[in-house]
């Protein structure tokens, strides 16, 4: 497990990836279909702030000591969802609706994620392991693979973000 300071400097540095890219839309092209099929620059947005949002509720749930290395599943988490071969169905409450989206509130959602995780690396155990809530495939989480997991999680819309961007930009 990384020091405390490497974990905040990657939670920052995604985060400034994210919000740049983000920035980088107009307004209307954060509502604009860069293909049919696909969601906008908003609705991916959208999702991940759907995704990474309360994560400290869930620290402040039920939590056990863990007896492996806390971030034994770090690796799995990344072979799956940086896997850009695989098409990825995600769960039904993490659809996000087919509207118009404010780039100025998704950033500033956003943003506030970004604080709460970085409060979560300064003042929790990251090693516990959270019980309230449990990926089918990854199992049972400790509170430092719950923020690598939002991290690989906004790591692989970075890349659809930028996809999006390009198509939307051509025009």
């Amino acid at each position: 497990m990384e020091t405390t300071a490497n974990l905040k400097q990657n939670i920052t540095e995604i985060f400034k990836e994210l919000d740049e890219k983000l920035s980088s839309f107009s307004e209307s092209q954060i509502n604009k279909k860069p293909f049919e099929g696909s969601w906008t620059a908003g609705q991916l947005a959208q999702h991940l702030i759907l995704g990474c949002s309360g994560l400290s509720k869930l620290c402040d749930g039920k939590t056990e000591k863990t007896d492996r290395d806390p971030s034994e599943k770090i690796d799995v988490i990344k072979s799956v969802f940086l896997n850009f071969d695989t098409k990825m169905q995600s769960p039904e409450f993490l659809y996000t609706e087919d509207k118009e989206y404010n780039q100025i509130l998704l950033l500033l959602a956003l943003q506030k994620i970004e604080q709460e995780l970085l409060h979560i690396s300064n003042n929790y155990d990251l090693t516990l392991t959270c019980l309230d809530f449990v990926i089918p495939s990854f199992g049972k989480l400790t509170i430092y693979e719950w923020i690598y997991f939002d991290l690989i999680h906004i790591q692989r819309h970075l890349k659809q973000l930028n996809t999006i961007f390009e198509k939307v930009t051509q025009h």
